[in-house]
């Protein structure tokens, strides 16, 4: 359980400010005024220290939560822009369209893609089916790990079947 004992502010009024900074584009500054509108008289740099004190055991307690993922997996990567500069985004869900994981970055090579791909897999278990488009990163990933963990994910390459990566966000 979080432990907010010896906290000024209760439980929900904690968590409100966590949630709303995770989940919306807002500064500290901006979720004070909001907090203040609200009656809560809270300093943005003690949303911050919320932030980086409750975030990390929300989303671990998140996860254990979360439903499992199925064993096929469609595997994408595109290019978005965020706040300004182009990043790689490597979404990746399963048959029933269930996110498996995401992870952004600025290189588009092998070396992310692995980072990825261990990263999901260790979260969720090994799928036995990975479905890719012509991807060189996401193939040389794939057999990466393969080779490294003796595992046999098997991956195809398909244009059209990856679409619904792509329609995930």
């Amino acid at each position: 359980m979080t432990e907010f004992k010896g906290s000024h502010f209760e439980r929900d009024v904690i968590l409100w400010g966590v949630r709303w900074y995770v989940a919306y584009p807002i500064s500290y500054r901006q979720l004070e005024e909001m907090m203040e509108e609200r009656g809560v008289e809270v300093d943005h740099s003690t949303l911050n220290r919320w932030v980086v004190k409750y975030a990390p055991e929300l989303e671990r307690r998140f996860r254990s939560h979360k439903r499992p993922v199925g064993s096929s997996w469609r595997l994408d990567e595109t290019y978005v822009k965020i706040k300004g500069s182009w990043r790689y985004l490597y979404p990746a869900v399963d048959k029933a369209d269930a996110t498996v994981d995401f992870l952004l970055t600025t290189k588009r090579d092998r070396e992310a893609a692995l980072r990825f791909l261990r990263r999901a897999i260790g979260q969720n278990g090994a799928p036995k089916k990975i479905t890719i488009d012509k991807s060189g990163a996401n193939t040389a990933a794939i057999e990466s790990y393969n080779a490294e963990h003796e595992a046999g994910i098997e991956f195809r390459r398909r244009k059209y079947l990856n679409n619904i990566v792509e329609q995930d966000h």
